[in-house]
């Protein structure tokens, strides 16, 4: 008899789901794909975002940009204010398509591969920070750390020549498979950037970082960016995701 019961215990302890939950089986690979479906979720977004820049003495400029989304591969982003600013614009596309767009030249041009690094209009993302794209697609994951609440990830690049950085660190969270904080190091292994995503809600049927900030080591500048406006699924045209449309 003492000898079931133990068997019944362990058998129990095994298989009870409050003690040892899906969670704990998943691979590197299957938290990354459930935190690209989160990410992006909706079939389509237009976002509309108050950009705040800070630089080393705290003095501080204020942007707006709107950006459209088409399910994971396919974004346009556009200045719409300051007036020194408006209208300029980028293109991201499947194949690492990217394209950018300068009112002052009046015509497009691509983006080239060995100057995605660049910052994009004096922010502190660079253009391949602007990419549309699923992690799991480009990176390689590693579960390095796994706490109540956290998974911690490193992503190597499966293809060092489409990346400026030799590696990310994604903090994710167990709940909802949200990333909160990013880090990005270059190519000589150093810590260059972080993003941090705050106020994680629920916008309609998907979740919504309202407030995030990507913090430049280097320079000790930030750049915020607070969603002051979002629509998902509202039927975006393809014809939004074109040259044509970045120059409008």
């Amino acid at each position: 008899m003492k000898q079931h019961l133990i068997s019944f215990i362990l058998i129990s302890l095994l298989y009870h789901p409050f003690l040892f939950g899906d969670n704990e089986q998943l691979s590197a690979l299957d938290i990354l794909s459930k935190v690209d479906e989160v990410v992006n979720a909706p079939l389509d977004q237009e976002l509309k975002i108050k950009l705040i820049l800070i630089d080393n003495r705290g003095g501080q400029e204020e942007r707006e940009i709107i950006m459209y989304q088409k399910g994971s591969n396919k974004r346009v982003a556009k200045f719409l204010s300051p007036a020194s600013q408006r209208g300029i614009g980028v293109l991201s596309l499947p194949n690492d398509v990217m394209y950018l767009y300068l009112p002052a030249f009046k015509k497009t041009r691509r983006i080239a591969s060995h100057i995605k690094n660049t910052r994009f209009a004096g922010t502190d993302f660079t253009y391949e920070d602007m990419e549309a794209i699923r992690y799991s697609d480009r990176y390689t994951p590693e579960l390095i750390k796994h706490e109540q609440e956290f998974y911690t990830l490193l992503l190597k690049p499966k293809d060092v020549s489409k990346t400026e950085y030799s590696k990310l660190i994604l903090r994710v969270r167990v709940d909802n498979y949200f990333p909160i904080r990013i880090e990005y190091y270059d190519k000589s292994e150093q810590l260059v950037k972080v993003l941090r995503r705050e106020k994680i809600e629920k916008v309609g049927k998907y979740l919504v970082s309202k407030e995030s900030e990507m913090e430049n080591i280097r320079d000790k500048h930030i750049s915020k960016m607070l969603i002051t406006e979002a629509k998902f699924d509202t039927g975006l045209s393809e014809e939004i995701f074109t040259e044509r449309f970045l120059m409008r």
